[in-house]
């Protein structure tokens, strides 16, 4: 069975088969078209999952087009990072990236095809006008008193407009269909606005822009696309989309297809509330980890693979839902669990002297770098007299219940030896400061040879040989599934969403840390040495996800 007949089917993909097997088509061919005012977030990776995964299946093409028609948002670092997303996710487009304004002579000349077909006309009301004459959802619109001037003077108008004689919000060129339209687009939308801004790939060649409705169907037929997918908040322009398609001279007719687009507890995907998040300082930049772009995840640790099988498993559909934040975050621990080699880090140490140990002695311990994956190798763990343990795998006192170290109990280092805590020291607060421990040396690898039974294995690190290291704990960025929803969305911020620890103690090992690599930390979760502020002097590691997930049993 081929690769694409295991993938589940989709109305899209039935769409596709249909076309194929009737002859419509001899081929796909799809596209992804973002537009360059920001970093890309988990909703356009379902998109690109799509777009490109479509056309690797049916052995098609997938275009990537920057829709950029409106250069006052615009910057070529998001141009940069959009590319830097798709091959991150594993996916190449099909020949040269492309541009929106790649087509701008097309553009134009099919604007003035429209004129001269008296489809479209030059329009002076200005925004609060054109509000008012547009009417509302219940009420029709009424005629603009330009929308009969003659194509002759429309052509000498626009031509003037585009020569840059008008000033911004003067006027702007609108299609003739139909004002009192039940769809709000068909009635005469703007297609031409004037914007004097220099624009990131023509300069200043154009002042006058086309709008995204005008330009995205056409460029989808000069470039022969089959099947123009988008999220459902496109369905209504979709009449657009064919009523301008409809009425130029071009051959290729393409077709819009709508599917839901991706919501995700605990996020917000508008660009704009991102932006404000960025601009706001409320987070650190578009690729903190604990922003839903793609540049964030992969700054946290998420792989490639994790969030292709997170946009398989939601699947495709037309029906908007909210998925749960545990789906996505159940993948990458799969994904981590197979593949993130094992390493030990103590983030909040307590000091252990192992009494019977000799003093100032290394030995070289050899641990798993995975316990069910001999291929990941070994690593050389030194151990020490001294070692240091989480504080909270230490109690005075406990139930049978507890598995960890117990004052005249036994426990088994990692790796390592089993161990007896035998007496504490406290400071004046009471808060211990030293656990004095003896060790078995006869149970490296192996039980103690008297048959005691010892349950409990803790994490640890040598206290002389392990290296510094700050950690970040990040956490989801809301306290509310759909902060969307709220009147202010700043109000549901989670203030926990990041905890940084200075003090944690971590192997050698983790010296050799490649950024964005993640280590499953022994009991503590999956980690990765951050991108930015890390490296092999100055070891920052952040938190990809917990273990298991702790919020399902908060919210449960």
């Amino acid at each position: 069975m081929s690769e694409t007949e295991n993938r589940p089917s989709n109305f899209i993909r039935q769409i596709i088969n249909a076309d194929l097997d009737s002859g419509k088509h001899t081929g796909v061919h799809t596209r992804f078209p973002p537009e360059p005012n920001g970093y890309l977030h988990i909703g356009h990776a379902k998109s690109i999952c799509l777009n490109f995964g479509i056309a690797q299946d049916y052995q098609g093409q997938c275009n990537l087009r920057f829709d950029d028609t409106n250069p006052e948002k615009e910057d070529i670092d998001y141009v940069n990072s959009i590319q830097e997303d798709v091959k991150w996710l594993g996916f190449e487009w099909s020949g040269d990236v492309r541009y929106s304004s790649n087509y701008f002579d097309q553009l134009y000349g099919y604007a003035v095809e429209l004129i001269e077909k008296g489809l479209a006309y030059v329009d002076f009301l200005n925004g609060e006008q054109m509000r008012e004459y547009r009417g509302t959802l219940t009420a029709p619109g009424k005629n603009s008193p330009y929308r009969d001037t003659s194509v002759e003077e429309n052509l000498a108008l626009f031509e003037k407009m585009k020569n840059g004689e008008f000033k911004e919000g003067e006027c702007s060129l609108r299609a003739k269909i139909d004002m009192t339209s039940s769809f709000m687009c068909m009635r005469d939308p703007v297609i031409y606005r004037v914007k004097f801004v220099h624009h990131h790939q023509t300069g200043d060649k154009w002042c006058i822009y086309p709008m995204y409705d005008f330009t995205h169907c056409i460029s989808d037929a000069l470039e022969n696309i089959t099947h123009s997918l988008c999220t459902l908040e496109f369905q209504d322009n979709r009449r657009l989309y064919d009523w301008v398609i409809d009425n130029i001279s071009i051959a290729t007719q393409p077709r819009q297809y709508e599917f839901s687009r991706l919501n995700l507890e605990y996020t917000v995907m508008s660009k704009r509330k991102l932006n404000d998040l960025v601009e706001e300082k409320l987070v650190n930049g578009w690729d903190d980890p604990r922003m839903p772009t793609i540049a964030g995840f992969r700054r946290r640790g998420y792989t490639p693979a994790s969030i292709r099988e997170f946009c398989q498993r939601i699947g495709v559909t037309k029906m908007d839902n909210t998925v749960e934040m545990g789906v996505l975050e159940a993948c990458i621990r799969e994904d981590l669990n197979e593949n993130a080699p094992r390493a030990m880090a103590v983030l909040d140490p307590v000091r252990v002297v192992i009494e019977n140990f000799k003093e100032d002695s290394v030995e070289t311990l050899t641990v798993k770098n995975h316990p069910n994956d001999e291929s990941m190798g070994t690593r050389a763990v030194p151990f020490t007299r001294e070692v240091l343990i989480e504080a909270e795998d230490f109690r005075e006192e406990a139930n049978k219940k507890y598995k960890r170290l117990v004052l005249g109990k036994e426990v088994r280092l990692r790796g390592a030896y089993v161990i007896k805590a035998e007496r504490v020291e406290k400071d004046a607060d009471g808060n211990i400061t030293t656990i004095y421990c003896s060790y078995d040396p006869d149970t490296l690898g192996k039980n103690p040879a008297d048959g005691r039974k010892v349950k409990g294995v803790i994490h640890w690190v040598s206290a002389s040989e392990s290296l510094d290291a700050e950690v970040r704990l990040y956490d989801r960025l809301f306290t509310v599934p759909n902060p969307a929803s709220e009147e202010d969305f700043h109000s549901v911020l989670n203030p926990e969403s990041l905890t940084v620890i200075k003090g944690a103690k971590v192997e050698p090992y983790l010296a050799t840390s490649e950024a964005e690599k993640a280590f499953q930390f022994e009991r503590q979760g999956y980690f990765c040495l951050d991108s930015k502020d890390g490296s092999a002097d100055n070891l920052v590691f952040n938190r990809t996800v917990g273990l298991r997930d702790t919020w399902a049993k908060i919210s449960g």
